[in-house]
């Protein structure tokens, strides 16, 4: 049975309290400061897809809020889906390794949304963002694998309280306020992963979706309107809906919360694909720096953590021939394969183009795994692979971590590479990438927020 022990005091009122009174540490800020950048770059990278014209044709109400890499102004509601949609779209967006889940485009989304419709300066967004990020990674540790089991995606559903929080922060409201904003986000939240049947758009919108539900769960509260503290662990709360498999532990989620900030793990991803393929493509990049050809191998066996097995390779079949490229991003087999002939697995890799090549499937097809029973899944995300050789030798290679994680993270550097290419990528050139970066410089230092910049 499902039961958690009793709580004396709600776990919303404790959440609520550490929101309204945080106070983030510096590495903390540097972290936001990251996800600020990452974030509008990713949006601005995926501004011409289908999906996210989709979403801007969709949207009813004109506004005072920026829609990156769009000219129209958007009302508060729409401006949060669009670019939470585009920021995650790519799935090139940042991950808590202990979930996982995706903080940024939810949170970035929400609390920059909020902040041109009031106002706020870019202490506040900041704050907000902290405050926001934390909270999401921690909610994602109560019931590990459950809500994947369940069939929903974590970052849709622990988004929505998560962006209720991070706005409440961004616009000071107290901790009563803010707990009756978690309350209403749990009925609130939403978001399934049968995406997964066919490569469909619908995870890409859940990011989005969590933004608009938290700054709605918020301005409701903000307003008076009332929802039940005990949402995560009553008898009818969200783990209970959305992870009935597992007993909630919320020791995870409230010990030591505004001491210890567990964003400061946060992983930045090198790859524009699922987390848990990286440490994969890393192993299959190695396999191919030693010289060896596709047409040398026989096949290759992977080992993996069991619940990644229904998400990233089952069925097998399908993942060895993915249907489009947002699908190839969700098949490890073929995140593997390309990036052992591309030498990367960058935008460029993930078109429905390229899943269809024939030497990309050829060696897809080669490629199995098989389940290891000690896999540190979900604590820690590695990669390995056995190559058997045609000649009858065999190779193998083992990734402990994911880069761009906490064990190895991403180089200022290498950030900073990777936004100016989201930008290249979105149509952008030099100046237009000089004058945002200034920007977004300005406001993650705590001044005036000015994103006319990004409505190109």
């Amino acid at each position: 049975m499902n039961q958690a022990a009793p709580i004396s005091t709600p776990v919303a009122v404790k959440l609520a309290a550490f929101a309204a009174n945080a106070v983030p540490t510096p590495a903390v800020a540097a972290v936001c400061r990251r996800l600020l950048f990452d974030m509008i770059g990713l949006a601005i990278a995926a501004r011409h897809t289908d999906y996210v014209q989709a979403v801007l044709a969709s949207a009813v109400d004109d506004g005072m809020c920026t829609a990156y890499g769009h000219g129209r102004l958007l009302g508060i509601y729409d401006a949060a889906m669009v670019n939470g949609t585009a920021a995650h779209g790519e799935d090139y967006d940042d991950t808590f390794e202990g979930g996982p889940i995706h903080a940024g485009a939810v949170v970035v989304s929400a609390v920059l949304a909020i902040a041109e419709k009031r106002g706020l300066d870019g202490k506040a967004v900041m704050r907000g963002i902290a405050v926001g990020t934390e909270l999401m990674c921690r909610l994602s540790l109560v019931t590990p694998q459950a809500l994947h089991k369940a069939g929903f995606h974590p970052t849709a559903i622990f988004g929505a309280p998560a962006a209720a929080a991070a706005v409440g922060a961004a616009l000071g409201l107290d901790a009563a306020a803010i707990g009756r904003a978690l309350g209403v986000s749990g009925s609130l939240a939403s978001g399934i992963i049968e995406y997964l049947a066919d490569g469909s758009s619908t995870k890409r919108l859940h990011a989005g979706a969590a933004a608009q539900a938290g700054i709605r769960a918020a301005l409701l509260a903000e307003g008076g309107f009332t929802g039940p503290l005990t949402v995560f662990e009553g008898p009818h709360g969200l783990y209970k809906a959305f992870g009935p498999s597992r007993v909630p532990d919320f020791t995870p989620l409230v010990e030591d919360l505004g001491e210890t900030w567990i964003v400061e793990t946060l992983a930045f991803k090198p790859y524009a694909c699922g987390t848990m393929t990286q440490p994969f493509i890393d192993c299959s990049r190695r396999l191919a720096a030693e010289g060896i050809k596709a047409d040398e191998i026989a096949s290759i066996t992977c080992k993996v953590g069991e619940g990644t097995v229904h998400r990233l390779w089952a069925p097998l079949a399908d993942k060895h021939r993915p249907p489009n490229g947002y699908a190839g991003k969700f098949s490890t087999p073929f995140c593997m394969a390309v990036g052992f002939i591309d030498g990367e697995a960058g935008l460029g890799q993930f078109t429905d183009e390229r899943v269809k090549d024939p030497a990309v499937r050829a060696l897809a097809a080669r490629i199995s795994y098989e389940i290891d029973p000690n896999d540190p899944y979900p604590r820690n995300f590695t990669g390995h692979l056995k190559a058997t050789l045609k000649d009858g030798s065999v190779r193998e290679f083992h990734q402990p971590y994911m880069r761009g994680g906490a064990q190895e993270p991403l180089t200022d550097a290498e950030l900073a590479a990777k936004f100016d290419a989201n930008l290249r990528f979105g149509g952008w050139g030099i100046d237009a990438i000089i004058a945002l970066r200034k920007a977004l410089d300005q406001l993650a230092d705590g001044g005036t927020i000015n994103l006319s910049v990004a409505r190109t």
